[in-house]
């Protein structure tokens, strides 16, 4: 599971993180395993699917398994616009944006 979904790279010093992370990875593994029992039955015979080339496969294809599973089971997000517009409300004032705070910082400054 660190191998795979390279979760030596969060921050674990928090048990409930650690559980989420486990809990994701646990139901990723499952669901892709699940996949690839489908798509083994589907090939031909004589097709083989190295484990660490399915995982990277699975991986690529993770954001269009949650779309097509999202539209079977009848989730419907909201219109994206208004995600976005929504979402870029949300911003907490004295948090500096990354983006603002390179910019600010590259800026020419002005000799009086």
């Amino acid at each position: 599971l660190k191998t795979q979904y390279e979760l030596d790279k969060f921050d674990t010093s928090d048990p409930d993180v650690v559980k989420i992370l486990l809990y994701a990875a646990l139901l990723s593994l499952l669901v892709s395993r699940d996949l690839l029992g489908l798509v083994t039955e589907q090939a031909a015979d004589e097709i083989v699917f190295p484990p660490e080339r399915w995982a990277a496969t699975f991986r690529s294809h993770a954001q269009l398994i949650l779309h097509e599973l999202g539209e079977f089971l009848g989730y419907s997000p909201p219109p994206l616009l208004e995600r976005l517009i929504e979402d870029a409300q949300k911003i907490h004032q004295q948090r500096p944006i990354l983006q603002e705070t390179l910019a600010t910082a590259t800026q020419p400054r002005c000799e009086s």
